[in-house]
């Protein structure tokens, strides 16, 4: 077995923090290769190992898997007895919905509290559409922990692929200082309290490479 997971800068690539987590999830070998996103040859080298010139990338002995959620669900369905997803029909129903949502909207979101690791600062005015987005994050972390979080203190108790996609936007409401609710405030320490996410952000912090 061979896995090698392309990623571009920890500080800056949420997408490849997911893909990440995942990896870490199912607690397998694997090699890890970092592509800096904002050189002058970064698309050039991105393009060796994405077909999109986009991170992440997974490489295993039955090709190339170059989507965040297609890794996850690879990496489920390869290590089942590592429980990516919580266990029960209901309960891994609703976490892929969760997922899903998470993976194809928020757009506001994305665009006006990019994941910045190194940034601690609040904006100067957090934009109508992305606080209705961090509502439904709220909304929707909320009704996880309800309905399925009683076994731990993540969304669906134990760590699964639904954490894995909701770090990137605990890191983006812990950096731009986002005002939460008890509940959320509560579930985005328990992200950085994650022995796996203060790996990934240890090594964020001490990335010098700037976006601007």
């Amino acid at each position: 077995m061979s896995l090698t997971l392309v990623i571009g800068n920890k500080n800056y690539s949420s997408w490849s923090l997911r893909a990440w987590l995942a990896l870490e999830l199912a607690g397998v070998d694997y090699d890890e290769q970092l592509v800096q996103l904002y050189g002058a040859d970064s698309r050039r080298q991105l393009l060796q190992h994405s077909p999109t010139g986009k991170v992440p990338v997974l490489k295993c002995e039955d090709g190339v898997i170059w989507d965040s959620l297609a890794i996850a669900e690879y990496l489920a369905e390869r290590f089942p007895e590592a429980h990516l997803w919580p266990r029960g029909s209901a309960a891994r129903a609703f976490a892929r919905s969760v997922c899903a949502e998470m993976h194809s909207g928020f757009v506001p979101l994305r665009s006006h509290l990019p994941m910045n690791l190194r940034r601690n600062q609040p904006l100067a005015e957090l934009p109508a559409e992305a606080a209705a987005d961090i509502a439904r994050v709220c909304a929707l972390w909320q009704e996880c922990r309800q309905r399925f979080g009683q076994d731990g203190p993540y969304l669906f108790g134990h760590a699964s692929i639904a954490d894995a996609f909701f770090a990137p936007v605990a890191a983006r409401l812990r950096s731009y200082q986002v005002a939460l609710p008890a509940e959320a405030e509560t579930y985005v320490n328990t992200i950085y309290q994650w022995p796996a996410f203060q790996r990934w952000y240890r090594a964020g912090l001490q990335e010098t490479e700037s976006n601007a």
